[in-house]
């Protein structure tokens, strides 16, 4: 309870219940409809962000010296973080019309708790929630994917079994889990 309470998870657990509430109340005024993945993608980023938060410890020299192994523990907040996320959206698609595939849902996840991760280990707990913000940005303004780059780019927004789509997010999620596992969030 102790670590939990210091890596903010009440705090994050209640950003993410009130952002997935209020993206289904949204979703249900017919804005994007069950086809769109723009409102389950925003309910999984802003689940990635309110998550990241808890990324980086109080006190980094006190997480640093500590007389567990980290690198562990650290691996199993970013995972169990990206499936608790993906959980709450899958969780509310099933009191209503689903707004996602199921498969969309957990490769956007784990992307997006790569991406934290990823942020953690180069700018810092605390700044951590800047990389999936600014790549959801990128993937809304971006223009239609029709480039591999722009696949790539757009990630979070194809449709489930797409190639890049899959490839990107899994490659986020493996590089930014080991790269915050093993170096631990930046000072």
């Amino acid at each position: 309870m102790l670590y939990a309470r210091s890596r903010q998870v009440p705090e994050s657990l209640a950003a993410l219940v009130i952002s997935a509430a209020a993206v289904r109340a949204l979703g249900q005024d017919g804005g994007g409809g069950s086809g769109d993945p723009r409102l389950p993608v925003l309910v999984l980023a802003t689940g990635a962000i309110a998550a990241s938060i808890g990324l980086g410890g109080q006190d980094l020299a006190l997480d640093r010296t500590a007389a567990i192994r980290w690198v562990p523990r650290r691996a199993a907040h970013v995972l169990l973080a990206g499936a608790v996320v993906a959980a709450a959206l899958l969780t509310v698609q099933v009191l209503g019309e689903p707004m996602a595939a199921t498969a969309l849902v957990v490769r956007d996840s784990a992307g997006l708790m790569g991406l934290a991760a990823l942020g953690a280990a180069l700018s810092g707990g605390q700044y951590a929630w800047t990389l999936p913000f600014a790549w959801l940005s990128l993937s809304f303004l971006a223009p239609p994917a029709t480039s591999t780059p722009l696949r790539v780019a757009t990630w979070m927004l194809l449709p489930p079994g797409t190639a890049a789509g899959t490839w990107t997010a899994l490659a986020l999620a493996v590089t930014g889990t080991a790269a915050y596992a093993v170096a631990g969030p930046r000072r």
